[in-house]
């Protein structure tokens, strides 16, 4: 497969129950797109990614939720590379790694 990139916007949040988790939701349509390009399922159902937030690249998984979206991790060295805080919304390119 080769690989499938999206260009979103999406806003930052955290989660209650992991604080100091940070995540961006990604919208229900790239959700069903990542979901059918994923293949077989991995450890909870994760997609592995590469993503950019500005000027910073970096790999990880997005995970499903309970409302079947995924949410994708912001590492808090990402958020202080691009002056991020909860509650902002970024442009962000993600890649779906075949």
């Amino acid at each position: 497969m080769d690989d499938v990139v999206f260009e979103l916007d999406a806003e930052l949040w955290v989660a209650e129950s992991m604080d100091p988790w940070v995540f961006v939701t990604l919208p229900a349509d790239i959700g069903d797109e990542v979901r059918e390009l994923a293949g077989p399922p991995r450890g909870f159902g994760s997609v592995r990614v590469e993503v950019t937030v500005g000027s910073t690249t970096w790999r990880t998984s997005v995970f499903p939720d309970k409302a079947r979206r995924y949410v994708l991790p912001v590492k808090k060295a990402v958020r202080r590379a691009e002056s991020l805080e909860v509650g902002d919304s970024t442009r962000l390119r993600l890649v779906v790694l075949g």
